[in-house]
């Protein structure tokens, strides 16, 4: 297909604000699915795994494509929990556009803001839609404001609900709703839960707003449309093709955010929201080359969206079945067809494709061909992992790797039946190879295995997927905070080895210092200028100073903050030998770390729950009790919004607390906000002692 008419879009949303309905409603209008699926029933096509269709929450990013108006829409739905935010940030990065869903009532919500963020680092234009507009509270008008002030971007309606009050009090009723680019009122027929076009006329009770609204958007497109301005300051009607230009334009630079408008559980505005799609949101054309570095070289360079162009992919997600993996990829520029040889410039090797397949959810439909613009699934990779490119060989280039954050929790996992200990090793490592956010790590002492996510629900899912989909039975230990170590000061040390190994003697001095920077996740081995180490030993030095600076001096966790320097050393050319100077190496840096101060540092969380004014003061004691940080509380409607940060080990079962604090009325959500020092005096009373 032309790539003019490919649209690669995501659907995102905090959880519960019925971002899987409304991708559920898409399938159904487009006639991809022929039934209704229902989160609360456990029907959903794109909500595929056992897990999340018992939970009711997505939990993997689910991909399928549908046709709309000779286009072709490829669409990821993706999760709203934070514990599954690698879900969303893989999808971002290969996507060109994106549909913010927002809930009526709630507004603009705490995972609503760190989708944007994602969107925003991997500048996808989008579009917002309010869902849920007919439940009690519901407030469109409000939330496209709220939208405006929270993300501090320019955000405008371009439609207007029609809503009459219900005659019983309870949810309002959802008539339609008015196209204010087009003045077209779109009525929805409940019964038969489709939608349908009608140009009678605006409602006379709901003309004088949409007269409002409409020329406020014309106004603000107008702003730097020089075509529409001569429009607007005549006081003339400007074409329905000049308004859907500007409001284009403006949306693909992110320079004004649509809000769009439905109710997804009745169907109630999905048609538009699909025609908006097409006419507000960027083609792969729209947008410039994508860009990488020459892996050789380290040169800029560019890959337009051409099947003619040199072939460039990105495999943005993997997924471990029983018989090979499926490697999702995003093709930036060229071709490929079954049987080619795909080069990976990390692992230089050359990958061939067994099949091409376009997904639909858990089901994939064998391609004989794709082509820049396409997303896909290939089979028959080997070594492609998370974040590699795919290009010709003859063509090199690197793209843009993913961002993986760190994991926060940590989990003692063993077999119930020592028989079980293979095969639970092997699924732990499949469930690795997936999933970059969870890490596999197997203490020499005990036997026993620490897996690390990114939360108590990401761990949980883990452990119901060893039984379930490898059938193997496990005992997990109490949760553990993922902790740090971390530079206080700095330290510097020097070793000298001189012994006789197998009749030969070995020979190495090194001196190294160790500084604080805090920029650094891990630990980083610099040279400097002049420093007497020769130079055939330096590589295997900095690899056994990197793996002796994986654990700290205090507690044995990781060590993070630290910068090592070699700074100096000796030669004696008749003796060197690289066990020499490793094993020196090794012993300056412990040298250097124990004449540093090393302090242990713990995740701090951002949080925020929103609460029925009513259980507000309860959930706060409950949080001033936790030793949070609350930075604000916010009135929105009948709702309040507390904000703030907190220690991680202090919030492990907080999703019930807050439930019983609430009667289940309450949501929070938190996502990582760095590492904070742990007092000393706080060591003794969480078990930890000096090693």
């Amino acid at each position: 297909m032309d790539p003019a008419r490919i649209r690669n879009i995501g659907i995102a949303a905090h959880i519960d604000a019925g971002k899987t309905t409304v991708s559920e409603r898409i399938l159904f209008d487009t006639g991809v699915e022929h039934r209704f699926g229902n989160v609360d029933e456990g029907t959903t096509v794109l909500d595929w795994m056992q897990e999340e269709r018992e939970r009711g929450i997505t939990i993997t990013a689910a991909a399928t494509s549908v046709p709309w108006r000779g286009h072709r829409i490829q669409l990821i739905d993706t999760p709203g929990h934070v514990d599954f935010g690698i879900e969303v940030e893989r999808s971002m990065r290969v996507l060109d556009g994106a549909v913010l869903v927002l809930d009526a009532e709630r507004g603009v919500q705490a995972q609503s803001e760190t989708v944007w963020r994602q969107m925003k680092r991997h500048h996808v234009p989008y579009f917002a839609f309010v869902n849920k507009l007919d439940k009690v509270g519901a407030d469109y008008l409000r939330v496209a404001g709220d939208l405006g002030k929270r993300l501090g971007e320019p955000a405008i309606p371009v439609q207007y609900p029609l809503v009459s009050p219900s005659e019983t009090g309870g949810a309002p009723v959802l008539d339609g709703l008015v196209d204010l680019v087009s003045l077209a009122t779109w009525r929805f027929d409940a019964e038969r839960t489709e939608a349908r076009a009608d140009e009678a006329g605006i409602p006379a009770g709901a003309r004088d707003d949409v007269l409002v609204l409409r020329a406020e958007l014309l106004e603000k497109l107008a702003e730097d449309d020089l075509a529409l301005l001569g429009y607007v300051t005549e006081g003339r009607e400007p074409p329905r093709e000049l308004i859907l230009a500007a409001l284009r334009r403006r949306t693909i630079a992110g320079t004004l955010i649509p809000v769009l408008c439905g109710a997804a559980q009745r169907n109630f505005g999905i048609h538009p929201l699909l025609d908006a799609v097409v006419d507000l949101l960027p083609s792969p054309l729209d947008l410039p080359p994508v860009q990488g570095r020459d892996p050789e070289i380290g040169d800029v360079v560019e890959r337009p969206c051409d099947p003619a162009a040199p072939f460039a992919a990105l495999a943005f997600k993997l997924q471990a079945l029983p018989h090979g993996d499926l490697t999702f990829v995003r093709i930036y520029s060229g071709a490929v067809e079954p049987g080619a040889s795909l080069w990976n410039p990390r692992t230089r090797k050359f990958e061939r494709v067994a099949r091409i397949l376009r997904m639909h959810a858990q089901a994939g439909e064998a391609l004989p061909r794709a082509v820049a613009g396409d997303i896909v699934a290939l089979t028959g990779l080997k070594a492609t992992a998370t974040g590699d490119t795919l290009c010709a060989k003859d063509a090199a280039i690197v793209l843009e790797r993913l961002e993986v954050p760190e994991p926060v929790l940590s989990l003692v996992v063993e077999p119930t039946s020592s028989a079980d200990r293979d095969k639970l090793r092997a699924a732990l490592l499949r469930i690795e190879h997936e999933d970059p956010t969870f890490h596999l790590r197997e203490d020499p002492e005990t036997g026993q295995w620490l897996v690390s996510g990114m939360g108590e629900l990401h761990l949980e899912v883990v452990r119901h997927r060893l039984e379930s989909e490898f059938h193997v039975g496990v005992k997990t230990g109490a949760p553990r905070v993922a902790y740090r170590e971390a530079l206080l000061s700095g330290g510097r040390g020097a070793a000298r080895v001189e012994k006789v190994v197998g009749g030969k003697e070995v020979f190495g001095a090194v001196e190294v210092e160790v500084t604080v920077d805090e920029a650094l996740e891990r630990p980083r081995v610099a040279w400097a200028p002049g420093c007497p180490v020769p130079e055939p030993f330096r590589r295997a030095i900095s690899e056994a100073l990197t793996l002796e600076a994986q654990a700290g001096p205090r507690f044995g966790h990781p060590l993070v903050h630290v910068a090592i320097q070699v700074v100096g050393g000796a030669s004696e050319p008749r003796r060197d030998a690289e066990l020499g100077f490793v094993q020196a190496a090794t012993l300056a840096l412990r040298q250097a770390l124990e004449s540093a101060q090393v302090g242990l540092f713990e995740p701090q969380m951002a949080f925020e729950v929103q609460s029925p004014a009513e259980f507000a003061s309860g959930i706060l004691a409950d949080l001033n009790a936790r030793k949070a940080s609350v930075e604000d509380v916010r009135s929105e409607g009948p709702y309040r919004t507390l904000v703030g940060q907190v220690p991680l080990a202090r919030m492990f079962g907080y999703a019930t607390a807050v439930r019983s604090l609430s009667q289940g009325r309450a949501s929070f959500a938190m996502t990582p906000a760095g590492l904070r020092h742990v007092p000393e005096d706080e060591l003794a009373a969480r078990g930890l002692v000096w090693t």
